[in-house]
């Protein structure tokens, strides 16, 4: 048997020997040692007959249990006298543990925050009950700044109040693209073209959690896990704004169910052109946020694991959340980090699946992992997928990660050049686009900011180029061409988006009605390439 040993402080070639019973001379020539000169933190080889010996084997588990005088960790110099802490050394260790789980926390909790800033977002504005409805009726420009939303589709958002309404009817019209979320931004279910209506609108019933009532005929049940949860409808615009705007002021609606021999009207609140932020922070207010969550919320929304790693950082339920001021400092650092590692991850993920082209250098990726929306798989949960997605998107829905030819639509996200560099808003950039672009409908390219992942707030109110772009030029070939740059290259106006000197920035490709080609991946688009 052949075994190693980790010289720590006070160590000298004596001791070892006659703690594992090897000679000096049998060590130094297991090591190759010229001399007795050993330093902290070697690497001894405990060799030959005598390193099988029972005393050799229990001395090595020993030391394997044990901790040194002093060692240097993440945390700091930690100090011990025989294994009992000294110093300020449970200062140090309780600090980093806090920080540590405070870190976990953010970030398996992206999705709830979020989703609640869009909420707090929209009932600032007007939409504070769930009869009242955001729409964009103009649609969605850079002045509302929401995570990742485009400019191509008409936008409804309205929120659910089961603790106070009961369980909660939505009606919704034909045609509709749409989905409901919990708190925690987990899917509950699909309304309309991928929902059981299948597209033709129907009557959908919202039950609390735990609810034990009469339920009625006639109704698609959803059942969350939450009260407040989050409604997406997406309304298509092939008719012109007018038509959408009207399909869904004739069709939405939503009311107690308690209420609907005389509901009260559904109204719709018009957020386009408005400037308001539903971007979730990243300093100790996301706590703040996450304890609100959490007490508005039934004990068993989330799982006693959860619950546990809340508890050790003060958020529990029925509890005021009051942290003092050194869990102040360690809650703010862990959201820096959180921030941190949302870019981290979104910039150089490490997990398989996010790559749209792994057989090539190509920098296209994908917002799920193995689209995959559950970020589940095997029985374990994808950690950095679910960052991934939440961090850069909001509202999950297996229909985002499910393409048949020719319906649906797939999003493919560019964060960096064809020379994996940041993209500079002072320099210029060319996206090219093979010919015969792959979709049934239409695609559409979309600028965003690297800080707020946002529309970028340039002179374009509407950062976007597309197929349906009046004025947007194709090559001879049947390619088209997109750039990026401050100004407009000479004779490209129309095939150009903004950019801003001292910003960074990156874009989403969006095909609305992907074909086959898109999707077996015999059709690719370019890399954005810098322009000398």
């Amino acid at each position: 048997m052949t075994a190693t040993y980790v010289v720590v402080e006070g160590d000298d070639l004596i001791a070892i020997s006659e703690r594992f019973e090897i000679p000096v001379d049998a060590l130094k020539a297991h090591n190759t040692l010229s001399s007795d000169t050993i330093k902290v933190g070697d690497t001894l080889t405990i060799g030959g007959a005598d390193a099988g010996t029972e005393s050799a084997r229990e001395a090595m588990k020993t030391q394997a249990a044990s901790i040194p005088d002093k060692v240097q960790t993440a945390a700091g110099e930690l100090t011990f006298f025989d294994g009992v802490p000294i110093g300020n050394t449970n200062d140090l260790v309780y600090d980093y543990l806090d920080r540590s789980r405070a870190l976990g926390v953010y970030l398996d909790n992206v999705g709830a925050v979020s989703i609640y800033s869009v909420l707090l977002g929209m009932a600032q504005q007007g939409a504070d009950a769930p009869n009242k409805i955001a729409i964009w009726e103009q649609l969605m420009d850079s002045r509302t700044p929401v995570i990742t939303s485009n400019t191509s589709t008409m936008y409804a958002y309205a929120p659910t109040d089961l603790a106070k309404d009961g369980p909660t009817v939505i009606e919704i019209p034909p045609g509709m693209l749409g989905f409901l979320d919990d708190a925690w931004q987990r899917f509950v279910g699909n309304m309309g073209v991928t929902g059981p209506d299948k597209g033709k609108g129907g009557k959908y019933l919202v039950l609390p959690p735990g609810y034990e009532g009469e339920i009625p005929d006639g109704y698609f049940l959803l059942k969350p896990k939450t009260n407040k949860n989050f409604l997406f409808l997406r309304g298509s615009i092939k008719d012109g704004l007018e038509a959408a705007v009207d399909n869904f002021k004739s069709g939405l609606k939503v009311y107690p169910l308690k209420d609907k021999e005389n509901p009260a009207p559904t109204e719709f609140v018009n957020m386009s052109g408005r400037s308001f932020s539903t971007i979730f922070p990243s300093t100790l207010e996301y706590f703040d946020i996450l304890n609100t969550i959490v007490q508005e919320e039934p004990i068993d929304a989330i799982s006693p694991e959860v619950r546990g790693y809340l508890s050790a950082i003060g958020i529990v339920k029925g509890k005021p959340f009051n942290p003092d001021d050194r869990m102040k400092k360690l809650l703010a650092e862990a959201a820096t980090l959180g921030n941190a590692a949302g870019r981290s991850i979104t910039y150089d993920p490490r997990i398989s699946g996010v790559k749209i082209y792994p057989d090539s250098n190509s920098n296209w990726m994908m917002g799920f992992a193995n689209k995959n929306t559950s970020f589940e798989a095997d029985g374990a949960m994808n950690l950095d997928a679910r960052v991934l997605f939440y961090y850069n998107a909001g509202g999950v829905t297996p229909a985002m990660a499910v393409t048949h030819p020719g319906a649906g639509s797939d999003y493919a996200l560019g964060m960096l050049d064809s020379k994996d560099q940041p993209f500079d808003g002072a320099k210029t950039y060319k996206l090219h686009l093979p010919p015969n672009v792959p979709v049934n409908n239409f695609w559409a390219v979309t600028l965003y900011d690297t800080q707020t992942r946002t529309q970028l707030q340039t002179s374009q109110l509407f950062p976007t180029v597309g197929s349906l772009t009046k004025g947007f030029e194709k090559n001879a070939d049947g390619s088209f061409d997109v750039y990026f740059a401050p100004e407009a290259p000479k004779g490209k106006e129309g095939n150009w988006l903004q950019t801003v000197p001292g910003k960074s920035w990156f874009v989403i490709l969006r095909m609305y009605g992907p074909l086959a080609p898109w999707i077996d991946k015999t059709w690719r688009p370019g890399e954005i390439e810098p322009v000398d």
